[in-house]
């Protein structure tokens, strides 16, 4: 008898309690989602390029909405290059720009933080305005504003600062108001979708021309590897660095009505930064409880070369090999279209209830 070949799933669908039973009995189309968060995780996104292209090139699009994303790190970047006139060419943008980037050894904080202000000068290319004036989508930024020792870039202080974090955090996360503040800079037009936030202190900031790159240039500043930025107009002076410090993956109350859809690189959310060595620390399955989480499947990463997404440490893996890495990373993006042509062929015919599981 003749084998019949199934090919392995490349995706992994994730669902909280709420959405499982919307999809359960109403099934999904794009009219049921009116949000959409991004992590941080640097490269990884370029690991997930594809399906983004298929879920803001083709099947969002066919229900017109304004919709709200809220990204940290380079969840932001991706969604101000969603949230530029093409979404797909903005997408293209960023993973070429980004894959181009090469930071020698002994490369100083001060240089990598201005190539990376170079490198999103170019993504935006004065587009600025149509970033905020969006008629699709509403752009969040997530920040943090750094206290105490994490107020300077001198690595010593900052250092002593980050150990004082990691203790803090491993005696619980609520610890960590002692050491950040939450900053949300929003679209003017609308407040983030979010319940109360009693967590950590924070504020909201509305986005302007004149804070835009700042914004996105600080959720994305890593301690040790950029430098912070300091008094962003319109929020309060201060020292301010990448949003996963607090918000990795987005653990947050969302308030939005239908399906909140979840383009990620995990079949899981690590609510902070310092808790991904933490598997105890998991996300509130309360907040989670609308959210449908799309990431590429077991199976599909084993494909991969290196079997994973690309991550900040190929940069130390490719030491001296730019090329190779830039090859690497290239291929990634490319065998990334079979992630949104599943997630396309998923709701086309109508099987997603098929294949999702609790999250």
């Amino acid at each position: 008898m003749t084998a019949i070949h199934i090919s392995a799933p490349a995706l992994c669908l994730r669902a909280g309690q709420r959405a499982l039973q919307h999809i359960r009995d109403q099934g999904l189309r794009p009219a049921d989602v009116h949000l959409v968060p991004g992590a941080a995780g640097g490269p990884k996104a370029l690991g997930i390029q594809g399906l983004d292209m298929a879920i803001f090139g083709d099947w969002l699009p066919r229900a017109v909405q304004p919709r709200s994303l809220v990204g940290a790190s380079i969840g932001s970047w991706r969604f101000a290059s969603i949230c530029l006139p093409d979404p797909v060419a903005g997408l293209r943008r960023l993973g070429e720009l980004y894959t181009a980037q090469r930071f020698p050894k002994g490369i100083s904080v001060a240089e990598i933080s201005r190539r990376c202000a170079r490198m999103l000068d170019e993504l935006l290319a004065d587009q600025d305005q149509s970033i905020l004036d969006n008629p699709h989508y509403h752009l969040n930024i997530v920040a943090v504003k750094s206290l105490r020792l994490l107020q300077h870039d001198r690595p010593t202080h900052l250092g002593l600062g980050l150990g004082g974090v990691i203790g803090a955090n491993l005696l619980g996360r609520r610890h960590l108001r002692r050491w950040f503040e939450r900053v949300i800079l929003h679209d003017q037009r609308l407040l983030p979708p979010l319940a109360d936030l009693d967590d950590f202190v924070t504020s909201f900031v509305a986005l302007s021309r004149d804070n835009l790159r700042p914004a996105l240039l600080a959720s994305g500043s890593i301690p040790m590897v950029m430098e912070a930025v300091r008094d962003i107009p319109g929020a309060s002076q201060g020292v301010y660095r990448d949003g996963g410090l607090l918000d990795y993956h987005l653990d947050l109350p969302w308030r939005a009505p239908g399906v909140v859809l979840y383009p990620h690189f995990l079949d899981r959310v690590v609510p902070g930064w310092f808790d991904k060595g933490l598997p105890w620390r998991r996300a509130n399955a309360q907040q989670m409880g609308d959210v449908l989480l799309v990431a590429p499947s077991p199976v599909y990463l084993a494909s991969l070369p290196y079997g994973k997404l690309p991550d900040r440490r190929d940069y130390r893996r490719f030491l001296g090999d730019d090329a190779g890495r830039e090859q690497y990373w290239r291929r990634a993006m490319d065998e990334s279209q079979r992630l949104g042509d599943e997630f396309l062929e998923l709701m086309e015919k109508d099987r997603l209830i098929d294949r999702i599981k609790p999250l």
